[in-house]
């Protein structure tokens, strides 16, 4: 038998072991299909298709499955879709939806290049989380964002850049609150408020007041004034660190006066001011976070 006819047989055989593995791989799949319910891929069609899993499922068509087969899981998990697709999802799953309270992502700091000292130069991967391991990043305040945009880079709907002064900046149009930044951020230094707050605290530190002005200009050094401040109680200190409970501000406040004797500029009004006179004829107007 010449190389050729060898050849030949060689490649015959190989022909029908692979018609008869196509035979049997087609007759298992259809045996042993799995039935899935179209209305799956008609939730995930609806959902925004970020991936961020703060529904706490493995993205959107794991959530999508799980909302239409699990009676238990509720049809507002999508934060990034808020109550528009909560509504939706509520529609095709025969569910009620319990009203989707907003959020947008907040930095609490303040710690610009300017304000912030350094503990040393950093030459490494430019990722907060490979400087935080690091003696806790080159920031000499071990509470501060350390300006390497980590939470820049994970954003799924480009909703946030990083500023000349090293902070992030957060577009409050594009967040969702989904808060894929809260959670990558080593320092915890990003978090989810209620969208017009009417003041914030743009520092995460718990150093003593010292120590915290020594590391950071701005920082808040937990003196208590701006709790001594706020007539409706809305402000506390924890940890060296003031504390604003925002659906008290919110819902009971329209003046700043926490903000006025603030000694390092560290809690910061959102609302803009209006004359006393005025206050009960005037809604209150918001200022984005980013002003």
């Amino acid at each position: 038998m010449s190389n050729i006819d060898i050849a030949i047989a060689v490649l015959v055989v190989m022909t029908i072991v692979g018609v008869v593995f196509g035979l049997v791989l087609a007759f298992a799949n259809k045996q042993f299909a799995v039935e899935i319910n179209p209305l799956i891929h008609i939730v995930e069609d609806i959902l925004p298709k970020g991936q961020c899993g703060a529904c706490g499922f493995a993205g959107c068509m794991g959530y999508a499955e799980a909302v239409v087969t699990n009676p238990d899981v509720a049809p507002n998990l999508c934060v990034p879709g808020k109550a528009v697709v909560a509504k939706l999802v509520a529609e095709l799953t025969g569910k009620a939806a319990a009203e989707v309270e907003p959020k947008i992502a907040f930095v609490h700091c303040a710690g610009s290049t300017d304000k912030a000292v350094k503990a040393y130069e950093y030459k490494g991967v430019q990722d907060c989380v490979a400087a935080s391991l690091l003696q806790g990043g080159p920031k000499g305040c071990q509470y501060g964002c350390m300006g390497y945009g980590t939470c820049v880079k994970n954003c799924p709907f480009d909703a946030m850049t990083m500023g000349d002064n090293g902070l992030p900046i957060i577009d409050e149009e594009k967040c969702t609150g989904c808060g894929v930044c809260k959670s990558v951020c080593p320092k915890k230094v990003i978090d989810l408020v209620s969208p017009g707050i009417h003041v914030a605290i743009n520092c995460n530190s718990k150093d003593k007041g010292a120590v915290a002005r020594k590391l950071c200009t701005i920082a808040c050094i937990g003196c208590g004034i701006c709790v001594k401040n706020c007539s409706h109680g809305a402000i506390k200190v924890e940890n060296n660190l003031a504390v604003v409970d925002s659906k008290i501000c919110m819902s009971e406040c329209d003046e700043t006066t926490c903000t006025a004797k603030c000694p390092t500029g560290a809690i910061k009004a959102y609302i803009k001011e209006t004359p006393a006179a005025s206050i009960a004829a005037e809604p209150v107007k918001n200022k984005t976070l980013s002003e």
